[in-house]
């Protein structure tokens, strides 16, 4: 699996809300965060280059307390640790991958191939 993914903290228009966003492989995936009141994180959304945005809605599942904390505390620094927010993301998309494009998933390597 590529483990050189890039992450970016960026920002998105109104239209898309959530508490953070990265981006990855140069563009080409953007993934919105969203902050529980029980300071978890969740992942809302996600969008491929050449497949569309892909909402989670309710369906999402969160990451635990002490991984939730490690993006956070990572998400505010001013340079990401690659190594560990690669680790976070891939996470949070296994535990949601029953909810986002499988086919997407695999070209961007966010998830072994079957």
């Amino acid at each position: 699996m590529n483990k050189d993914f890039d992450f970016f903290k960026t920002t998105m228009p109104d239209s898309r809300i959530a508490d953070f966003y990265l981006g990855c492989l140069d563009g080409s995936v953007f993934i919105d965060f969203n902050l529980t009141p029980n300071k978890l994180i969740s992942l809302c959304r996600i969008s491929f280059d050449g497949y569309g945005c892909c909402n989670l809605d309710s369906k999402e599942k969160y990451l635990d307390d002490q991984l939730s904390k490690d993006f956070v505390e990572q998400i505010s620094k001013d340079n990401l640790d690659q190594e560990k927010v690669a680790k976070i993301v891939l996470e949070l998309i296994r535990l949601n991958k029953d909810n986002i494009w499988t086919d997407a998933l695999e070209q961007y390597n966010l998830i072994e191939k079957k």
